[in-house]
């Protein structure tokens, strides 16, 4: 397929380029390119045409949660999110905590995964040796949950994690809220409120001192043991304090924000109660800016989703401790990572460093990532000047809702290329699910 008359925002430029796919690569980006014969054209009519998302926080409930989603629903929804690449948790059942179940669930991918795909494996309080057998290439990162978890998820045995961060083989990505602060921040609104908290306390209870106090665990812990590590979805201003601004390369401390700590704040509670309730919360205005900030002067490196439905039963729970959290948002990834743009906290340019280029170099994915010849075609193509409402009639999503509902996002994906073959296009889906395990060099 020869894609014509596209602007193509890659490496820091935009410029005018035809693009040429063949045998799923990239085969030659130019001006005025001649179709091969027998090969299809796509008029990109002046659009935005991106590397496609790796989105670096996933959880798409498969396998034993699939009444919630599963990797088919969601990672179709994510094509029109402009995500064509993502990395899935391992808070599943069975929980991917060895390498036996984490094979298995590559098994189940294939053929059914729309987008290319990796793993985390879990780490847990008894899991050391497995993490010590892993492959440097088996696997997107260790994932500790240093905060509330699912089951024996919670990594709190201060020996395995001295373990784990001195003898882990690749990147260790981490959930950092202290747990015992936020039980006792729980007891004290229970006391007052029993089980119906009101939303807006959400942010109270799992509070900026319990995201404060596992982050810097963390960091201490990788620094005194050199591990490479990977904070996800920071959502508080005195967190960043501990991150530097500087070239990625350099780095062996990274972070991550995900879109809905981007895009709302704890004024929405009022409006969207449990429909925003997730782990970290949202906060305040203060901490949203400084989260733009600290994308904008490169101390956050990745803008990822941890997309986490629920079904809308279980969020319309009226009991503040029985309802879930979590949101669905692949639906809407990039448009959402748009408005930095529109709102002119990042350049178009940043936007695809922090959505593309960035997690390609930080998880060392093969060949993804950049537009470049001989990389595999996973493509976007953006209306940088399309406003959509977001509507329930609308969602992708096997829950069938979004926290955006109402909304007015102001992009659009129009297109999606996942390894050169068009599977999404002006709102339709083709082909078939043929998303490809990532490779990694490390």
């Amino acid at each position: 397929m020869l894609i014509t008359n596209a602007r193509l925002v890659n490496e820091g430029e935009i410029h005018e380029a035809d693009l040429l796919i063949r045998n799923g690569r990239i085969a030659a980006i130019a001006t005025d390119l001649d179709a091969p014969v027998g090969a299809g054209v796509f008029d990109a009519n002046g659009l935005l045409l991106l590397p496609g998302m790796i989105d670096d926080q996933v959880h798409f409930r498969e396998p034993g949660l699939t009444y919630k989603a599963d990797m088919a629903t969601e990672s179709r929804a994510a094509l029109a999110g402009g995500i064509t690449s993502f990395m899935d948790m391992p808070n599943t059942n069975p929980q991917t905590v060895t390498i036996e179940v984490l094979e298995d669930k590559y098994a189940l991918a294939q053929g059914r995964a729309w987008g290319n795909h990796a793993f985390y494996f879990g780490g847990t309080n008894d899991n050391l040796d497995e993490i010590r057998g892993l492959r440097p290439d088996q696997t997107c990162g260790i994932k500790l949950f240093m905060g509330a978890s699912t089951g024996n998820m919670l990594v709190d045995d201060e020996e395995t994690l001295r373990g784990i961060f001195s003898d882990a083989p690749m990147l260790i990505a981490t959930h950092c809220e202290d747990t015992p602060m936020i039980k006792a921040n729980e007891e004290r609104y229970r006391a007052e409120y029993g089980d119906q908290i009101p939303m807006r306390f959400h942010p109270l209870i799992r509070s900026a001192e319990a995201c404060y106090k596992s982050s810097s665990l963390a960091i201490e812990l990788a620094s005194a043991y050199d591990a490479r590590l990977h904070v996800l979805h920071l959502t508080t201003a005195k967190e960043l304090e501990q991150f530097e601004a500087m070239p990625l390369g350099d780095k062996r401390i990274t972070a991550e924000a995900c879109v809905h700590h981007l895009y709302f704040d704890d004024s929405a509670y009022e409006r969207r109660d449990t429909f925003i309730k997730c782990n970290p919360a949202i906060k305040t205005e203060q901490d949203k800016l400084a989260i733009h900030q600290a994308l904008a002067d490169g101390r956050i490196d990745v803008i990822g989703t941890d997309h986490a439905p629920h079904t809308l039963k279980e969020k319309l729970s009226p009991s503040y401790f029985k309802a879930p959290a979590g949101l669905p948002l692949v639906q809407h990834a990039l448009p959402m990572a748009l408005e930095l743009y529109h709102d002119e906290v990042l350049s178009l340019a940043q936007v695809v460093e922090k959505t593309a280029h960035a997690p390609a170099e930080l998880f060392g994915i093969v060949d993804r990532g950049y537009l470049r010849e001989g990389y595999w075609a996973d493509l976007v193509l953006v209306d940088i000047d399309s406003r959509v409402r977001v509507e329930r009639e609308a969602v992708l999503y096997k829950c069938g809702w979004s926290p955006l509902e109402g909304e007015v996002l102001r992009s659009e994906v129009i297109a999606t290329w996942v390894n050169g073959q068009p599977v999404y296009a002006h709102g339709r889906f083709s082909g078939a699910p043929e998303g490809m395990r990532l490779a990694f060099r490390r």
